[in-house]
């Protein structure tokens, strides 16, 4: 049975889950960017942290360079605004599709094999159902049939099925750009570490992004516990990770 087909019966358990609740802000006021603000690698660490070094081409690189939207409103996949539009920070320049398949894990999937698309490593493009299966992209540099391509592996795998093919990261310390936050289940929720910054004493705090139920733009979403901080979190020996819609625990970091 298709993952298509349980969705209409059952989308309350796929994907992602309401967890926290943040609000009910309305989409009608206006939410536009910062015009500095146009790319990720724009938005200002805290003082005394920089951002960690990474290699050219690499794919906390790349994240770095997601273009961010001026209209910081989140949209869902059929044009209309989401109800609260009190967690995100910013808006990534990425289509959500006119289909509810782009969700939490969907979005980490979409940025991933966006990122190997665009450096041409077209066999490196793959994911898993939770039956194991694979789903190989072999279409090469067409990405109009990539789209496509896309729309099956959202529709055929999602949290629990990427929490099984990522690695998991030993010590909470070690985050890296291009990590995932991941409680694989249904429900279950996933989101992207797209930026880590450091300072002198080796301290850490990193940005996270995601798509959300049902699907929507994937935003940078702020932090609801340090508004001096956010939209960085601080690296911390805190057991829980506290973000506007969800809550994860410090070990559920994963790697590709």
């Amino acid at each position: 049975m298709s993952r298509f087909f349980i969705f209409s019966l059952l989308s309350f358990f796929i994907a992602c889950d309401f967890n926290n609740d943040y609000g009910t802000g309305r989409a009608g006021r206006s939410l536009e960017q910062a015009d500095s603000l146009k790319i990720i690698a724009d938005v200002t660490p805290a003082p005394g942290y920089k951002r960690t070094n990474q290699d050219k081409n690499s794919f906390g690189d790349w994240l770095r360079s997601i273009a961010l939207k001026k209209d910081k409103r989140v949209y869902l996949y059929n044009g209309e605004p989401k109800r609260s539009q009190r967690a995100q920070f910013a808006v990534l320049d990425i289509s959500v599709g006119r289909k509810d398949l782009q969700q939490c894990a969907d979005a980490v999937m979409r940025l991933r094999a966006e990122y190997l698309f665009s450096q041409k490593k077209y066999s490196d493009i793959e994911f898993r159902d939770n039956a194991n299966r694979t789903y190989r992209w072999t279409g090469g540099s067409d990405h109009t049939s990539f789209g496509k391509y896309l729309e099956t592996v959202f529709g055929m795998c999602g949290s629990a099925s990427l929490e099984k093919q990522l690695k998991p990261v030993s010590g909470f310390q070690n985050i890296q750009a291009g990590d995932v936050l991941i409680k694989g289940g249904f429900p279950g929720h996933a989101m992207i570490v797209v930026d880590v910054a450091v300072n002198d004493k080796g301290n850490k705090m990193f940005m996270l992004a995601q798509s959300y139920m049902p699907a929507q733009d994937i935003h940078i979403v702020k932090n609801p516990t340090d508004d001096k901080m956010s939209p960085w979190y601080e690296v911390s020996s805190a057991k829980e990770i506290i973000t506007p819609e969800w809550t994860f625990s410090n070990e559920q970091l994963r790697r590709w």
